[in-house]
């Protein structure tokens, strides 16, 4: 099929991956534009955008896609379906129309289960027992149009958002391909989201991260989880912000924040959370044990 493909982030690189692989001719790549980031604050290519220019894609990064020009420009590809996978840009109808069979988007999560920007990190934070990938015929609304395809994996207690980043995006790549081949095919109905479970998956706020200590360890392990291994739930001590990026759940109790033992156990609002590995900013990860060698926390000391 003649494709064009609406991605930014790492999470689209499979996806578009996958679709060269079993053949369909992708004749252009829409991403977010390069933006200023890191310290120097140089402007950055997105990932779908490089990962295109090294493919020989021809790659668009328009601010909007609501002008009559980006429209035309769009139209003119004569698409048979256009691939979204977590592109950035809200999509007007014009767009939705053009190709013929229209818009697929890829979304992480079972919908209507978590409809919005952050799908991964709110099922851990809910804890969720599973995620998967909806592949979705879009229409005007947010994550709202119907189902093509739903395939879904497991959330267990050692799933972090990265290891569910991975699986999902990989999980995407297999069922756009399936679901294009259904809809050359005649063989694959869209079917309406059942209207239950619906939730909406907020954007990550600044500073969401933090710790709260009064919380129980259950909770702030999913904490630490949903945020690992990016951006990272931290905490603050003796002027600086720890992340942590794993822990697990033990026995244990105190004032919230309370270090309680030579192994960074904390006192949480309800029982303990052991702190497996962090990292101080600018700093490679380290376990406990070691980090610990290097800045001692005695017992008793109150984490902020």
């Amino acid at each position: 099929m003649r494709i064009a493909f609406l991605g930014t982030p790492d999470f689209s690189v499979p996806a578009l991956d996958a679709l060269r692989a079993a053949g369909h001719e992708v004749v252009c790549v829409y991403t977010q534009p390069p933006r200023p980031a890191g310290r120097g604050q140089a402007e950055r290519r997105s990932p779908v955008h490089d990962h295109a220019e090294a493919a020989g894609i021809p790659v668009r990064c328009p601010v909007s896609l609501r002008d009559d020009a980006a429209q035309a420009d769009f139209a003119a590809l004569d698409l048979d379906v256009a691939v979204v996978v977590a592109y950035g840009l809200i999509l007007p109808q014009p767009v939705l129309d053009a190709p013929e069979y229209g818009c697929i988007n890829i979304h992480a999560s079972l919908l209507p289960r978590w409809r919005g920007a952050a799908p991964i990190q709110r099922a851990i934070l809910a804890g969720d027992t599973e995620s998967g990938v909806t592949i979705m015929q879009m229409d005007a609304g947010l994550d709202t149009g119907p189902e093509l395809l739903r395939e879904a994996v497991p959330i267990t207690d050692e799933t972090d958002a990265g290891m569910l980043h991975d699986a999902l995006a990989a999980l995407g790549g297999r069922l756009i391909v399936e679901a294009l081949a259904g809809l050359e095919a005649g063989t694959l109905v869209a079917v309406a989201q059942p209207d239950f479970r619906e939730t909406y998956a907020a954007k990550i706020a600044r500073g969401e991260e933090q710790i709260d200590w009064a919380l129980p360890a259950a909770q702030l392990d999913r904490h630490v989880r949903a945020f690992a291994p990016w951006p990272g739930a931290w905490f603050a001590h003796d002027g600086a912000r720890i992340k942590v990026l794993a822990a697990e759940v033990v026995d244990g109790s105190g004032a919230p924040g309370e270090v309680l033992d030579d192994q960074l156990t904390v006192a949480c609002g309800d029982g303990a959370l052991r702190l497996v590995t962090v990292q101080r900013a600018g700093k490679a990860p380290l376990a406990a044990a070691d980090f610990l060698r290097g800045r001692p926390v005695a017992a008793g000391t109150v984490l902020g």
